[in-house]
This record gives structure tokens, sequence and C-alpha cells, in this order.
């Protein structure tokens, strides 16, 4: 087997493909995440904290020269901020999982059909109910 042919092998497995959506999706979810924090989460935030923006947020070392360049800062309103992604995407996931979890239960939960009896035993129920219908 070459070496192509293991790669394309490998390349096409479905591990490998879902792993590649999931990683396309995780990084659009990314976006959609961000969004929600910065354009819906934080303004309300914000008001009630009476205006503040925590993207703007930040914790000044060293003031700039007067060219406006060579500030040092801790900007710790974007980590504000990317801690209160992180907590929603963890809680999306927890809730996608638990769902997930439920749906599987449910299905564990079904009864198993009954296993169909012998064809002897079909054939002799048939058979008696003909006779009862005689």
């Amino acid at each position: 087997m070459g070496m192509m042919s293991e790669f394309k092998e490998f390349a096409v497995k479905g591990n490998v493909v879902d792993m590649a959506v999931g990683i396309v999706i995780g990084g659009a979810f990314g976006t959609i995440v961000k969004s929600l924090v910065s354009d819906v989460i934080m303004p309300p935030v914000g008001l009630i904290t009476g205006g503040i923006d925590f993207s703007n947020l930040k914790w000044v070392l060293h003031a700039a020269a007067a060219d406006g360049k060579g500030e040092v800062a801790i900007h710790y309103g974007t980590f504000i901020n990317n801690v209160i992604s992180f907590l929603i995407v963890a809680f999306s996931i927890f809730m996608v999982i638990r769902v997930m979890n439920r749906l599987k239960r449910k299905e564990e939960e079904k009864p198993a059909e009954p296993a169909a009896p012998p064809a002897d035993v079909q054939l002799l129920t048939e058979i008696r109910d003909l006779l009862k219908k005689s």
C-alpha cells in the first residue's frame, strides 16, 4: 500500500472529516459568541455599571510619550470580556451535552420489543386460530 493511498484512507475516515467539520463550526461559533459578548451582553453590563466599557479598561504601567507611542498597560478589560466569552461557550456546550445525554437516556429507557416466537410455535398458534374460526 503506497503512502498516498494510506494518506487518502486516513484523510477520508469519518473521524478526520468529523473533526474538520467541528473545527470549522467551532470557529464560526466563536465569532458568534464574540459578537454576543461584545454587542449584546457587555452594553447592558456597561450601562448597569455606569457606562463602563470593559474592553477599554486598563492599568497603565508607563504612560505614552508625547507622540502617543510607548504606552505599557495591562488591558484587564479585554481579559474580563474573554472570561465572559469563555463562560458563555462553556455554558452553551454544557446545555448541548445535557440535551444529548437526556435524549440518549430516553433512547436507552425504551423497552426492547419482545423476541418473535420460534417458527413452530408461530405455526401452531396460526393453526389454533384457524380451528377456533371454524
